[in-house]
C-alpha cells in the first residue's frame, strides 16, 4: 500500500483542503472533515494510508 503526506491548507465547514506533500503538486483536494482525525487545524500534517487518515507526529 501507497502511503502518502498531507497538509491542511484550510478548513471550510465540513470539508477540508488539503495539499500533497510528498510530491510536486499544486493540486488540493476536498475532504470531508468526517473522514479526519476531530483534532486537526489549519497546518495539521495528515498521512494517508490503508484509506484512512491520521495525524502525522
Amino acid at each position: 500500500m501507497e502511503t502518502w503526506y498531507y497538509e491542511v491548507v484550510s478548513i471550510d465547514g465540513d470539508y477540508a483542503h488539503l495539499k500533497r506533500t510528498d510530491i510536486e503538486s499544486d493540486d488540493i483536494k476536498l475532504v470531508a472533515r468526517a473522514l479526519l482525525p476531530p483534532e486537526i487545524v489549519e497546518g495539521s500534517k495528515l498521512i494517508y494510508e490503508m484509506m484512512q487518515y491520521s495525524m502525522d507526529v
